[in-house]
């Protein structure tokens, strides 16, 4: 019990709980048999290590993350992904305990718009609308009018007026390929992910050249310059369903490389290429996806910590353009 509550006291600083974990326990066993007992629900993205996507009873992107946990019926959500997307789950679900199981998760393009400064660049431009991508913290979510994902921004964004003034944040890269394909000309928040930013264009293109059959399918995350080598671009969801669907055998995929686990169990007979980056480790992880481990998962599902939790009145802020998303999906048919 002591060694408890130091490890309660400590997860500010650590992000988890702190706890050895017996290396008999069958992980996979104790997390279902505690699941049905506190009836709790798992949500994981698809950047997940493999190991915690095949536990979850949900695996999908930001739009279908976010449907699920506004749907669910369970006492408890532990989301296996990042901080924003715990944040989105608690936003939708306030009766419900939401616990993450490392608090450190957190995300490179969420952290390039502090609230504070976005907050001043707002009111620079008193004629524009905000809409944000849902990868952003609740503290943006509540100085938005409308959020998107990667799934429905485009539709989103075409479905209002030509002449309606927009800004956009907080992915430049995501605002730029909506404005180019909608011909749009939205104001864009100067943040990136730095997951979508490390490939190697160059090392794409020579990749190409070697497989001359091979697609390259990305996320709208991607740098330009990429995208424009692109055979498809689509949100993490649309390039699983792609490669799913499309007669092609083989793919290089820029995005996270978490996705891959599906896209392998989901056709099997194709051959999947990570798409490679600028460095010299040969990996395109997210470093805050990958803090999450099974062990943790196992802990924070026992002991249900670490918790997030919201003040009332930013929780309220932050759904009404959440529920503004919902809204419009459902009627765009997403």
């Amino acid at each position: 019990m002591q060694l408890l509550e130091k490890a309660k006291e400590n997860i500010e600083e650590r992000g988890f709980l702190d706890l050895n974990v017996d290396p008999t326990l069958d992980l996979f066993a104790e997390i279902e048999r505690l699941k049905k007992e506190k009836n709790a629900v798992i949500l994981a993205h698809y950047y997940q290590e493999p190991d915690i996507q095949d536990i979850a009873d949900y695996i999908g992107d930001s739009l279908g993350l976010a449907q699920e946990a506004e749907q669910t019926d369970a006492d408890m959500i532990v989301f296996a992904g990042v901080h924003f997307m715990a944040e989105t789950a608690k936003i939708l679900n306030p009766s419900k305990k939401v616990v993450l199981p490392d608090l450190l998760a957190g995300c490179s393009l969420s952290d390039s718009c502090p609230p504070d400064e976005f907050a001043a660049f707002k009111k620079e431009h008193p004629d524009h609308i905000v809409i944000s991508y849902i990868n952003c913290s609740a503290g943006i979510k509540a100085l938005s009018d409308i959020i998107c994902t990667s799934s429905n921004a485009k539709l989103i964004v075409e479905s209002l007026p030509k002449d309606q003034k927009i800004i956009f944040a907080p992915d430049k890269n995501l605002g730029a390929y909506i404005n180019k394909t909608s011909n749009r000309d939205m104001l864009l928040w100067d943040g990136t992910c730095q997951v979508h930013e490390i490939f190697s264009v160059d090392k794409i293109v020579q990749l190409k050249a070697e497989n001359k059959d091979a697609q390259l399918i990305a996320h709208p995350e991607c740098e330009a310059e990429l995208l424009q080598h692109a055979d498809f671009i689509g949100s993490t969801s649309q390039l699983l369903k792609y490669v799913e669907e499309d007669p092609g055998q083989t793919y290089i995929v820029a995005t996270e490389a978490g996705i891959l686990h599906q896209m392998m169990k989901n056709a099997p007979n194709k051959t999947l290429i990570p798409a490679p980056p600028n460095n010299s480790c040969a990996c395109n992880d997210c470093p805050y996806m990958k803090l999450n481990t099974l062990e943790k998962v196992y802990l924070c599902l026992k002991y249900e910590l670490p918790e997030i939790t919201m003040d009332e009145a930013l929780r309220l802020a932050a759904k009404k353009p959440m529920d503004k998303m919902m809204e419009m999906s459902k009627a765009l048919g997403l």
